[in-house]
């Protein structure tokens, strides 16, 4: 039999609003600390204490870009700044672009990043999506920068992801076609051989990573984009 203070408990809960899954989910998504958190708080205090120059050339991306340690060796006569974190995808450029980007006042961003989100399931067509959320976000801030994309690479270690690479390279491309102020940097297919295969020996053990024979690659491929 149930008692009167039970009866009570289940009619006022009956009357409470009730919120969705979805709605429930996203509040703790947001309650989680970010896992890029610590290297994003990092680049924030390396802008505090070394105000950055304004007017250069932001490097963002994935871990090919934060392992690029010679970049303003391979690049000495410009103003390079490197903003690379390992393992990101396209919208975690997007989610941070205010503290990455935005306080450097850049002329030129150069983006490599779209890897990590095929080896994430992420179709091509998500891809091309969340690259044009970065644009979108970046123009609403500084509408004349400059952006360029780095094509997706290819390595041995995700060949079976091959076909979506070359899908989202494509759909990028042609995306930036028909921007203003945005340039596509073909590096991919000087990583491949007369085989057709990745060009051995430019890449660390792993297999994923490029070695300083695969940076040299980058440097020539890249150079001509970033100006006089």
């Amino acid at each position: 039999m149930m008692t009167r203070t039970a009866s009570c408990f289940i009619a006022l809960t009956l009357l409470l609003p009730r919120l969705p899954a979805h709605s429930l989910h996203a509040a703790d998504t947001t309650a989680a600390p970010s896992k890029w958190e610590k290297e994003i708080s990092a680049f924030d205090v390396a802008d505090r204490e070394h105000p950055p120059e304004k007017g250069g050339i932001v490097f963002v991306g994935s871990s090919s870009i934060r392992m690029w340690t010679t970049l303003a060796k391979d690049f000495p006569d410009f103003h390079v700044v490197n903003r690379g974190f390992g393992g990101s995808e396209i919208s975690d450029s997007v989610q941070y672009a205010d503290r990455l980007i935005f306080p450097q006042e850049p002329r030129l961003i150069v983006m490599y990043a779209g890897g990590n989100d095929i080896h994430a399931r992420k179709s091509p067509e998500r891809v091309l999506s969340d690259f044009k959320a970065f644009t979108e976000k970046v123009r609403a801030h500084s509408p004349k920068v400059e952006i360029a994309y780095i094509a997706i690479s290819p390595n041995p270690s995700r060949w079976a992801e091959i076909e979506k690479v070359k899908a989202a390279n494509a759909a990028i491309e042609a995306y930036i076609k028909e921007q203003p102020n945005m340039k596509f940097i073909d590096t991919y297919s000087h990583m491949l051989g007369t085989d057709g295969l990745p060009l051995p020996g430019i890449f660390r053990d792993d297999k994923l990573h490029m070695n300083a024979e695969g940076y040299k690659i980058w440097t020539g491929v890249i150079r001509p984009y970033l100006g006089p």
